[in-house]
């Protein structure tokens, strides 16, 4: 595989790349480039996640040595699950069951448990490192990474030790690349700036973008609110299941929540049926069928997002078209992982427990 096909694989469906320049760099002078990304298990794996799974996917393909932390530790410190160590870990092997269900070959993974990390005093030593170069402030503005505010620190301070911890984590596996949502951004920028401090190789930052929740909608206009505290704002969230697809939803969950979203005519920005026609169905399916009443022009089909966008933009597709045609295929990329999850009952357990709480 030619550098500019490796190159299109790492960066396609990308909303950010620090830098470009630095990544091409890797590719023609490094020969084995180290990548990871870090999941936190504090719920249900709903199909925002799919978006860096298909990125994991790609930079697999693309020849990237990749690790997957199971960030337990780090779900723990942010009291996800109750902080039931015990439910955290088993949703952390709930995450790997569906990232091999969509279709990840495992065994070209690195997957390691931050209890691999925590037992190792020199990890301890890197936290404290990171700790020492940053300074308060700058800390708290990084707890959006967590879903954090900066004040809720004032009640408990082990929140400030997460940002700390994401950052020892790069360093300690000593990667080249971080593959991140873009709400992680603050992580990732606060590494590449102390790197040179602690005596560690700058990584390059590759971030996916959130996809939106199923209520989508206007921009926030919060004044002094940046522009990734948004996006995390907006995004679709596992806490807010009204929201939210989740993998284990059945098909007609898929398409109830579907045909009551956000999806104004002719409207692109902030869309969540556009955005997973975008992000998901065209990452897995080559062409999209619209099915329409013969009276309005018949089916029409598309053989890329950018022909289906233009569509839209332009009125010849009808939201509800749209909807029903997202369901369909969603539900084709949903099935296999739905009926692996089946056939496990500690899963169908932990979905049905974690699915209790949510809904209290």
């Amino acid at each position: 595989m030619s550098i500019d096909e490796r190159l299109r694989l790492i960066t396609r469906n990308t909303a950010e790349i620090i830098t470009v320049d630095e990544l091409r760099e890797k590719l023609e002078h490094q020969e084995k480039i180290k990548g990871y990304i870090g999941f936190e298990p504090s719920g249900l794996f709903h199909i925002g996640w799919l978006i860096w799974t298909q990125k994991v996917k790609d930079f697999i393909d693309a020849g990237i040595d990749m690790t997957i932390l199971r960030a337990t530790w780090h779900a723990w410190v942010n009291d996800k699950l109750g902080g039931d160590m015990n439910l955290i870990k088993l949703a952390a092997d709930y995450t790997i069951e569906v990232i091999r269900q969509y279709g990840i070959d495992i065994s070209k993974l690195h997957i390691i448990d931050a209890d691999d990390l925590v037992k190792d005093k020199d990890y301890w030593a890197l936290v404290l490192k990171v700790a020492k170069n940053a300074s308060l402030a700058r800390i708290k503005r990084a707890l959006t990474i967590m879903g954090r505010k900066a004040e809720e620190a004032e009640i408990d301070a082990s929140k400030l030790i997460y940002p700390a911890m994401q950052v020892a984590d790069i360093f300690y596996l000593d990667l080249d690349i971080a593959l991140g949502g873009t709400d992680q951004r603050k992580a990732h920028m606060l590494a590449r700036d102390i790197a040179e401090k602690v005596g560690r190789k700058k990584v390059i930052s590759i971030h996916t973008p959130l996809l939106v929740g199923l209520q989508g909608g206007q921009r926030m206009k919060a004044e002094g609110l940046e522009e990734d505290d948004i996006q995390a704002e907006l995004k679709m969230s596992k806490s807010k299941p009204e929201t939210a697809i989740f993998v284990t939803d059945t098909p007609e969950e898929v398409e109830r929540k579907l045909m009551s979203a956000y999806c104004p005519k002719g409207v692109i920005e902030d869309n969540p049926v556009i955005q997973i026609v975008k992000y998901i169905i065209f990452n897995r399916f080559s062409s999209m069928k619209i099915e329409r009443d013969i009276k309005y022009g018949g089916d029409i089909e598309f053989k890329s997002y950018e022909e289906l966008e233009k569509a839209y933009i332009e009125g010849k597709i009808h939201p509800m078209d749209l909807k029903k045609a997202t369901a369909k295929k969603l539900n084709e990329i949903l099935d296999p992982i739905r009926k692996g999850l089946e056939k496990k009952s500690e899963f169908i357990e932990l979905t049905q427990k974690i699915l209790k709480s949510v809904t209290r």
